[in-house]
């Protein structure tokens, strides 16, 4: 390849090149700057329009509301905190141990209908405060469940054990 043939080559590639800087750096002339020549200048004019007008400054001071920026450390904290109160409310200050759905439901022992268990155990209960209905073996079983073995020994534990005592006794 001849050396005009290499420097027309060159300049093909460099014009390509400057074609897409153009089509990527975009029209200048439809910047809403007043200085439309240079990119560089046009964000310093930007910049200093900022700085004088007072606004779109971070103040991590500032507590809430208006035309206030906030930092991203700021922004995350503050989410931070956010989410920490909302789960401290739903767990009640609960500890280390229950302080998530996952822990609870272990706890719960993973029974979804842990209500309907907890209900049907708490009424196979032998009451002490009111009367109960219950089968011959299961007044045997909760007689022998609690010690009273002798009542079960018997065999009834209907008996009228005052009438069989005052029996013996006579």
């Amino acid at each position: 390849m001849s050396l005009e043939a290499k420097i027309v080559a060159l300049a093909q590639a460099m014009g390509t090149d400057v074609k897409a800087l153009r089509l990527a750096q975009g029209d200048l002339t439809s910047l809403t700057t007043t200085t439309k020549t240079s990119l560089v200048a046009a964000i310093n004019e930007l910049v200093l329009l900022v700085a004088n007008s007072g606004g779109a400054g971070i103040d991590d001071g500032a507590t809430s509301g208006g035309a206030v920026t906030w930092s991203v450390d700021k922004i995350t904290s503050s989410i931070t905190a956010a989410s920490n109160a909302l789960k401290d409310e739903l767990v009640s200050g609960a500890g280390a141990a229950l302080d998530t759905l996952a822990e609870l439901a272990a706890a719960l022992g993973d029974d979804p209908n842990f209500a309907t268990t907890i209900a049907t155990e708490l009424g196979n209960r032998v009451r002490y405060d009111a009367a109960q209905s219950l089968t011959a073996a299961q007044k045997t079983q909760a007689c022998t469940n609690i010690g009273a073995v002798e009542l079960a020994a018997i065999g009834d534990p209907d008996r009228d054990l005052a009438a069989v005592y005052t029996a013996a006794k006579a």
